[in-house]
This record gives structure tokens, sequence and C-alpha cells, in this order.
């Protein structure tokens, strides 16, 4: 189980709000390789309560793919271990350092997350995670090859 403290025994995988979409909406490009990919990960899966409301946000009425989301939460197969409440200043400072690219609040709520899980590891199909670094200087290790 993955906790924000930065301890934990096995390695969790990020997830990103564009992964949840092409994994849910079965009219997406990405689908079938999301969908792969997530079948192929044998991780804890975490992410932060703001990549969720960009998912359903960009799922729109899909309730069924809304359903899936709230359903892997309550059994587990999804963490959601960020408190913004306690990252608050780490978070504002990674917007202030990626304001060129710029960075949405979303992903700076994934940067730190990996900071303090101490994983790169992540599903998402937003090419700007080639240039988030973690921990400073560490790439993301993009599980969903990106062309």
């Amino acid at each position: 189980m993955a906790t924000l403290e930065g301890t934990c025994t096995v390695t969790s995988v990020l997830v990103d709000s564009s992964f949840f979409v092409a994994l849910y909406d079965k009219r997406e490009a990405a689908h079938l390789c999301c969908r792969e990919a997530y079948e192929a990960v044998n991780a804890p899966l975490v992410t932060c309560e703001a990549c969720i409301v960009e998912a359903f946000h960009l799922l729109g009425h899909a309730h069924a793919a809304v359903d899936a989301v709230f359903k892997s939460i309550e059994q587990g197969s999804l963490e959601v271990p960020f408190q913004l409440c306690l990252h608050a200043r780490a978070i504002g400072e990674l917007m202030r350092k990626y304001r060129d690219t710029p960075v949405d609040f979303a992903d700076a709520c994934l940067i730190h997350m990996a900071d303090e899980l101490n994983t790169g590891d992540i599903l998402t199909l937003d090419s700007d995670f080639k240039h988030y670094r973690w921990r400073r200087n560490r790439s993301f290790h993009l599980l969903i090859p990106l062309e």
C-alpha cells in the first residue's frame, strides 16, 4: 500500500487523467494500448483527486466509466493517498518551477507524489511528463510509449 510518508514496500505506479480517459472510453485512439498497459501492471496504482476530477470532466456523462473509477477505489485497486493540505507549499513551488511548460495542477500533484512515493513509473498519455522531473533530476518512466 502506498503512503505519502515515503515508506512503501512495493513501488507504486502513478496514474494520470489522460490514462483514465483512454482506458474507459473505447472511442479513444489509445484505448487498447491503455488496456494492455493496465493489465500488465503488477503494482499498486495511485493517483490524486485532481486527476480523477479532470478525468470525470473529460469523460463527460460516461456513467459506466465514472462507476468503474469509484469501484476501483472502493476495491483498493486504485489508491488516492494525496492530501493537498499537507503538500500545498510543494505543489505551489512545482507550479512556479514549471510555469513556462506550463504544468497544470493535477500534473504538479503527480510530480510531487513521485517524490513522496519514490517512483517515476506513470501511466499517462501526456507528453509533458517527458519534460517533468521528479526528485529534481529524475525522468519519469512512461509505461505507455508516446510517439
